[in-house]
């Protein structure tokens, strides 16, 4: 009877949660519409912001979600998803409508867990990051073989190759030494990147993102960096050998946290092909450059994964349903894991707060920077770490933490002003000046004119 009960609330919930969301492709006015909408429901968890335009002038809404909507709130980490960065790729832009529409819904009723994810971090929702490539994808026969129009955006670029590419110098640096982080843009880079590439960079060095996810199609696979392989294949040839970042094993178990919450990720047989666990280094399944989920590791505090979710990348209306309840658990597993690790905030001698404080950890040659309030967030997997603060002026502190499996480590740095560098002075015996004569140390002493007349030749 127990049995029979449990069958029947599980329905019950699959019927509840379906009310919830529209399962239907959504054109680039529905999904304003539904953001608004979204908005106008939950005005005090919400806000509604564009990060710049498309090629064809579509804005490219974020929604928000936190307890101070346009507000960075010290100690509470800043994680994003972004979707439809190609235009063909189609389910992630539906996933990220629906969850928007279920944290809304969830959060009025009242729900622990979705009330504390809203509360305790600050959430921002992309849904399409190229909305021009969509409307050429949606318009297109889906029984033509022209599946990958709308791929790139409207002037023909894959916004997944356009990013600075900054690996060619991290591995330059991790090979004779230079910056693991933070790597600076070419003078330049405005004029390489796409308008819709230039929003998002620019987005990513406003905010001070902690954690990311990027939603695509075409294969079930959770992807983590580095996606730049050391070596060059072409793909359908042969796998070349992982490409791993000093974070690999916090990146394979943020990638698990997603594919074993799955309906099947976890399985590995996807789409006609194999993924143990279902991840992969991006590297080891095929290198590419210039892409984003590497360039957010390597310029900002972000740590970003790629989710490849559907075999097909625009899958017909009648499957939405069945996705949304396979990915509904993991999107929301994946946004808790913003909350493992340390945190803290760098202070100075007077108390004030340090912003760009350098929060490095032994053995991990990854560092990250506090923000413009002097708070600062490190995601680390359970375990022993010495963690050194430093920021210019300052003295060096250094501390040994325990990361447990569950909250972060509190961990506040409160740094010394360097002492000014003085060379030291010696004193000199001086019979002719009746005194000592203090000099610099390593300098030669001064001999006045009437003291050489009376030295002996």
């Amino acid at each position: 009877m127990s049995g029979l009960f449990s069958v029947l609330f599980y329905f019950l919930l699959l019927f509840k949660l379906a009310a919830l969301v529209t399962f239907r492709h959504h054109n680039y006015y529905d999904l304003m519409r539904t953001l608004y909408k979204v908005h106008n429901e939950c005005p005090y968890i919400t806000r509604v912001y564009s990060i710049g335009r498309s090629v064809k002038g579509r804005q490219l809404y974020v929604l928000e979600f936190s307890a101070k909507p346009g507000t960075h709130e010290l100690l509470k980490p800043e994680v994003k998803y972004v979707g439809n960065m190609h235009g063909d790729e189609a389910l992630g832009r539906e996933l990220l409508l629906q969850l928007s529409e279920f944290l809304c819904e969830e959060y009025r009723r009242g729900d622990a867990r979705i009330v504390r994810l809203v509360q305790g971090a600050r959430i921002h929702i992309l849904p399409s990051m190229n909305p021009d490539g969509y409307e050429a994808a949606a318009a297109q026969d889906r029984d033509s073989s022209g599946y990958l129009v709308g791929r790139n955006n409207a002037n023909g670029v894959d916004l997944n190759r356009n990013f600075p590419d900054l690996n060619t110098y991290f591995y330059y640096n991790e090979k004779y030494g230079g910056p693991n982080h933070h790597l600076p843009l070419p003078d330049d880079w405005e004029s390489q990147v796409e308008v819709e590439t230039r929003a998002v960079i620019q987005w990513l060095r406003s905010t001070n993102f902690v954690l990311s996810a990027n939603l695509h199609g075409g294969a079930v696979v959770a992807n983590y960096p580095y996606d730049k392989s050391l070596e060059h294949r072409v793909r359908g040839f042969r796998r070349t050998a992982n490409t791993p970042t000093p974070d690999d094993k916090l990146f394979q178990q943020l990638a698990k946290v997603y594919s074993y919450a799955h309906g099947w990720m976890y399985q590995g047989w996807n789409c006609g092909d194999y993924f143990p666990d279902g991840i992969t280094n991006g590297a080891s399944w095929y290198s590419l450059s210039k892409g984003m989920q590497d360039f957010n590791y390597l310029h900002t505090n972000c740590f970003e994964i790629t989710l490849e979710l559907s075999c097909n990348k625009f899958p017909p209306q009648e499957e939405l349903q069945r996705e949304w309840f396979g990915n509904r658990e993991p999107l929301i597993q994946f946004l808790e894991q913003v909350h493992q690790g340390i945190k803290g905030m760098v202070h100075g001698d007077s108390n004030d707060n340090l912003a760009g404080a350098v929060i490095s950890v032994s053995g991990i040659s990854h560092d990250v920077t506090s923000g413009e309030g002097g708070d600062y967030f490190r995601l680390l997997l359970p375990g022993s770490y010495i963690v050194t603060a430093t920021a210019p002026g300052f003295e060096a502190e250094t501390v040994t933490v325990t990361v447990g499996p569950a909250e972060p480590k509190l961990v506040n740095f409160h740094l010394k002003r360097s002492r000014p560098q003085v060379s030291p002075t010696v004193s000199v015996p001086s019979k002719d000046l009746g005194g000592k004569v203090f000099l610099k140390k390593g300098q030669p002493r001064t001999v006045r004119k009437k003291e050489v007349d009376k030295q002996e030749p």
